[in-house]
């Protein structure tokens, strides 16, 4: 069916192509120019270049390069806009069929202006809001000193100022970047043009916390997509561009030394960078541009936790009390190093060849002291008080089981990216082609886990009696001095792990272009294929080990546990767990069980795509479609545990193919010169996420409980509606308003599926998986707004403000299986898409005066639901609580080299803050505290 399909696109795709390669016969001329600074020799990426006489315009890309083709014969004034103003007009003749080049200088001495602003936050932001302005589609920019102008270490957290994103945290930092609160599987991210694959085992997802910041010349996020973009991406595409030297005439390179200091944990961390470049002149009209950077950065912090895991219980909306908590401190060594090596080669004005590098390694050195309670009820069996596991009320006391863990892992993540490509301009035509391979990996070597549980010889029992806890929202621990010395616990078991994920993808991509008139009207014709093969696998290898020497937790105890929400007992050694298995032989005779998170899924995907645009009087119409069909190999083992003997494993191979046709339709319409309005119909779809269509089984010994992936998921489909409106008041200036809606089909939601299709007249009660639903929605609204307030008298003409936010509503409908007495029954319920804050906004005031800059930053996101435990239990429904994070930064120009900055981030110690039901159930509570840095930066261009 997929092979019949694909023969119905391609068929009217070649016609397509071979009519346009027909063409029309002409004679037209072309422009092909480049903007450079005469002063700094910088060329000025993203500046607007007009042709008057035709109203054409066109925006300047790398090494401020433009190209104005199909160009009647004749003589054009040539505008230039910089910062939304124009600077400069530059007189060309274009002839028949021959292309004229156009090397502009700006700031010379023939200019009027004396000064064209380049750097600062204002510069910046009117830079970003061009590429929008002019884009054919919804898209949103940062380009690089605007990243370096706010406390944000990653990629992740500078998107979180763009209107519409939020980001996911992970121990205080940036970690998941979320478009429109769609969840970070459903996004793509590109480096280059080349989609990064994943270094976690069941995600899609990428981690930009794994990319530094000094690393990226811009970041883009698509909000809708056109034809000749991947189609995998629901929420939105973000594109990572790292640096190029054709960006620079000439020599540069700068350097920045920076310190931090954690106050959590009192701990000081260094972080440097350099950045460099040189651009050769090999020859008349063909240049070699050479840009590397390095980036190091070694933090120390850490976060104290309380969380009671969603274990309250429930009855007909009434809390019964709490099952357990645990509190727990975690420590933390965080090493970054990112490298970049590029390498631009003009070899004249129509052809260029590139090739891009990127290296990233994200090293945590991870401890995490944990004490974890059951709480129990007192009952009287034949006289004696025992224990049995139920719930307690903030304020009782009674019997509680405890224990007391150490972690002590290392996780590395990499991502390494290459891609090769060239433009080639053709007369009216432009071949672009790119070569791409990509590799993510997470490896973590051999951490290891710690159990230490109740001397019943020590305490007399199994339990510990009077343990209760104070405060709903942030539990505190009430118990004697028995729950905290370290001779109550003794030594249970040691755990090892290791485990190695891999994702590898290479891709090819070809596009071709086609300028042309049609009426008088110009446009354009584009086509294109694109193939891409992808591997993810996952080894997994866990041993136990039991025969310890039986020693008490005081033999590994090494000091006490610095915890600032109330007392904690000693601390575990790492070093100490360690010796302890050293020579000792561990219980491997599980295989099976080792085996059960072993998978390895192969995905290819073909594409091909036809699309044009038109620029009618004041309209600009694109559309087109495209076709991708998606081929799987997924590879698993069905795990069965033994009740006395091992658990034994069978292999598992399943194949699945589809494919989907994707028409788009961008409109944009423009009032007038300040104003205009967008529209657009898209569609996009989102593949399961490797954890979603895993084919492992593991099913517990009584054959009872299991747990599976579903490989008969369908992907995700979306129809996606925009409309919005945008007016640009001048430098950094914008008001805009958007409304989207998204029409979500086979949405994806976690499921219990005992009772049901294939496992219906089975023994087993409980079948934790996957599948589709009916048709989930998301309905929002972005507004933003940002301006540069040089109309106020001094001092206060350099203040600078932007503010946006997003308002959404979502709906979807899960289903679940439920036993009662033998007999299951579906219950269906609806939810709000988990990930989706009602709310978003971002608000900067920022001041650039001289040589000052200063700017105050803050970050909210409503509550949110984080996680569906039962999908028939309302109650049992996780959510992230509103947050607000406030960053202050600034900076100080001593001279043209020169520069000092000063950051503050989490300046109001905003912790982390999840809940079950209802907000005063805490689910868990994190606190991290402010991190400062200060840092001094050298440049020379």
């Amino acid at each position: 069916m997929s092979s019949l399909k694909n023969r119905l696109i391609m068929k009217p795709l070649a016609a397509t192509i071979a009519l346009v390669a027909a063409g029309i016969a002409h004679a037209d001329g072309s422009v092909e120019g480049r903007l450079i600074d005469a002063m700094g020799k910088t060329t000025y990426t993203d500046a607007v270049v007009r042709v008057e006489e035709l109203n054409r315009e066109v925006l300047t890309g790398a090494s401020g390069r433009f190209r104005l083709p199909v160009l009647p014969a004749g003589e054009y004034t040539l505008s230039v806009i910089v910062g939304g103003e124009q600077v400069k007009q530059h007189t060309i003749v274009v002839a028949d069929g021959e292309t004229a080049e156009a090397k502009i200088l700006l700031n010379d001495s023939s200019d009027s202006m004396e000064e064209i602003l380049v750097i600062g936050q204002a510069a910046q932001m009117q830079r970003a809001l061009d590429r929008q302005r002019f884009a054919d589609n919804v898209v949103s920019a940062i380009n690089a000193d605007a990243i370096g102008q706010l406390p944000d270490s990653n990629a992740a957290e500078a998107l979180q100022r763009v209107p519409g994103l939020s980001i996911e945290r992970d121990q205080g930092e940036g970690r998941f970047v979320r478009v429109r609160g769609i969840s970070p599987d459903l996004n793509a991210v590109t480096v280059n043009g080349t989609q990064l694959p994943a270094p976690e085992g069941g995600r899609r997802a990428v981690a930009l916390d794994v990319m530094p910041s000094d690393l990226i010349s811009s970041l883009v996020v698509t909000k809708t997509l056109t034809p000749d973009m991947d189609a995998n991406a629901i929420g939105g595409s973000i594109e990572v561009e790292s640096l190029s030297a054709l960006e620079r005439d000439g020599l540069f390179y700068s350097a920045r030394v920076e310190a931090s200091y954690d106050e959590h944990e009192e701990e000081t961390s260094p972080a440097y960078s350099f950045t460099a470049g040189n651009t050769f002149e090999l020859s008349e009209g063909r240049r070699l541009g050479v840009a590397g950077a390095f980036s190091y950065d070694n933090r120390k912090f850490g976060s104290d936790n309380v969380e009671t895991g969603g274990k309250w219980k429930f009855d007909d909306g009434n809390v019964e009390g709490l099952e357990e908590m645990q509190t727990r401190e975690y420590t933390l060594e965080r090493e970054r190093i990112g490298a970049a090596l590029n390498f631009d080669l003009e070899l004249d004005a129509s052809n260029s060849l590139y090739l891009r590098t990127l290296y990233s390694k994200y090293k945590d050195d991870e401890q995490r002291q944990l004490s974890e309670i059951a709480f129990g009820a007192l009952e009287d069996d034949d006289g004696e008080m025992v224990f049995e596991g139920g719930e307690r009320m903030p304020g009782a006391t009674g019997l509680a089981e405890a224990k007391r863990e150490l972690k002590d892992r290392e996780e590395t993540q990499k991502i390494v990216s290459t891609t090769f490509g060239g433009e080639h301009f053709i007369d009216d035509w432009t071949v672009e082609y790119a070569l791409g391979y990509s590799k993510a990996e997470e490896d973590e070597p051999g951490g290891v886990e710690a159990v230490f549980e109740l001397d019943d010889d020590v305490v007399g029992n199994e339990y510990l009696s009077n343990i209760g806890f104070s405060n709903s929202r942030k539990p505190r621990l009430i118990a004697g001095d028995d729950f905290y010395a370290a001779n109550s616990y003794k030594i249970d078991e040691i755990e090892q792990e290791k485990a190695l994920v891999e994702d590898k993808q290479t891709s090819f991509k070809f596009d071709i272009t086609r300028d042309l008139f049609i009426d008088d009207n110009p446009a354009l014709i584009k086509f294109g294929v694109k193939s891409s093969a992808r591997k993810k696998t996952q080894d997994e290898d866990v041993r136990i080990f039991k025969d310890v020497k039986d020693e008490s937790l005081s033999a590994y105890a090494s000091g006490q546990v610095d915890y600032e929400l109330g007392r904690f007992g000693a601390k575990i050694s790492p070093s100490k767990v360690r010796n302890a298995i050293t020579g000792v032989t561990a219980e491997v005779d599980e295989k099976g069980k080792m085996l059960a998170s072993d998978d390895e899924i192969k995905e290819d995907i073909k594409a091909a795509y036809l699309m044009g645009r038109i620029d009618i009087d004041q309209w600009r119409i694109l559309a087109g479609v495209r076709h991708e069909s998606t081929s799987t190999d997924l590879q698993g083992y069905s795990i069965t545990e033994g009740d006395d003997a091992p658990a034994t494993a069978e292999k598992i191979k399943v194949d699945n193919d589809y494919s989907h046709t994707l028409p788009a339709l961008h409109l944009r319409y423009q009032l007038d010169d300040a104003t205009q309005v967008r529209a657009a119909w898209t569609n996009s779809i989102a593949r399961p996420s490797f954890e979603q269509m895993r084919p492992g089984f593991t099913s517990n010994a009584d054959g009872d409980e299991a747990e599976t992936g579903n490989t008969d998921l369908k992907a995700m489909e979306s129809a996606n509606f925009d409309l919005g409106i945008e007016h640009f008041t001048g430098t950094a200036g914008v008001i805009s308003a958007f409304l989207f809606r998204k029409d979500v089909d086979h949405f994806i939601f976690e499921t219990d599926l005992a009772g049901t299709g294939k496992y219906a007249g089975t023994d087993y009660k409980e079948v934790k998986s996957f599948r589709n639903g009916e048709q989930a929605t998301i309905t929002g609204l972005e507004l933003a707004f940002s301006q540069k307030l040089d109309m106020l008298p001094e001092p206060f003409d350099g203040l600078l403000v932007s503010a946006n936010a997003t308002l959404s509503e979502s709906d979807a409908s899960i289903e679940s299986s439920k036993e009662d007495d033998g007999k299951f029954e579906t219950v269906k319920r609806d939810i709000q898409m988990p990930n989706q804050s009602d709310l978003t906004g971002n608000f900067v005031v920022g001041y650039e005066k001289g040589a000052l800059m200063l700017r105050l930053a803050a970050n909210y996101k409503s509550e949110y639901l984080l996680e569906v435990q039962d999908p028939t239990e309302k109650t049992e429904d996780i959510y992230q609580a509103a947050q607000t994070q406030l960053d202050f930064s600034s900076a100080y120009t001593i001279n043209e080299q020169w520069k000092v900055t000063f950051d503050i981030s989490n300046l109001t110690d905003e912790p982390y803050y999840s809940y079950q039901n209802k907000e005063k159930y805490n689910a868990q509570y994190e606190d991290y505290g402010p991190t400062y840095r200060l840092g001094v930066s050298f440049h020379s261009f």
